[in-house]
């Protein structure tokens, strides 16, 4: 791969992409309800709009895309590919999750807050921004904080942190300069 191969190959994602804001508005908004829902219905019902819920990011996400005119998903750039397998990656996790949220469910909102949080590290490398490594982190030290300090209300404690970092990486990245000016060379 050549030195400016890779200022291409971003460049050609973000052009797809866009501001790549769709997907953190639909995660802001399932856990946003699944916080709220779980202050007002008993436990087990608000585990189930929040596992439930977590299932309809994605498509939430593309009916976003489509207003925002973003297109996170049909592109063959080796970037878009390399975020795939990353979902597949924190996918893979549901094995975790759902054994937890059949042995211990107190640990399930926990579990899905942190993990379905990981893959915005290589998102951050794709892009070549800090946004995706700062969500992740404080995605996963306010979901952790939180769900210590408010035991009582544990999935609107870790959707808490979870939105913090939603609304942190939505106005981040809906003010950060794109790089589609540069000229695509794939």
């Amino acid at each position: 791969m050549s030195e400016d191969a890779l200022p291409a190959l971003r460049a050609d994602f973000e052009r797809e992409a866009g501001r790549s804001l769709s997907l953190p508005i639909a995660g802001g908004i399932v856990w946003t309800i699944a916080g709220i829902a779980a202050m007002f219905l008993p436990q087990q019902i608000a585990t189930y709009v929040l596992l439930f819920g977590s299932g309809a990011i994605f498509p939430i996400g593309l009916a976003v895309a489509k207003l925002l005119g973003e297109n996170p998903i049909a592109n063959n750039n080796p970037l878009s590919r390399l975020m795939g397998l990353c979902v597949l990656m924190v996918n893979l996790l549901w094995a975790l999750h759902l054994t937890l949220l059949f042995e211990d469910a107190s640990y399930f909102p926990l579990s899905l807050g942190i993990g379905l949080g990981l893959h915005w590290v290589v998102f951050s490398w794709i892009i070549g921004h800090s946004v995706g490594t700062i969500h992740a982190v404080l995605r996963t030290l306010l979901a952790t904080a939180l769900w210590w300090l408010l035991p009582v209300h544990p999935i609107s404690a870790v959707a808490l942190g979870v939105v913090i970092a939603y609304s942190y990486s939505i106005f981040t990245l809906s003010r950060r300069p794109l790089t589609q000016l540069v000229p695509s060379k794939i």
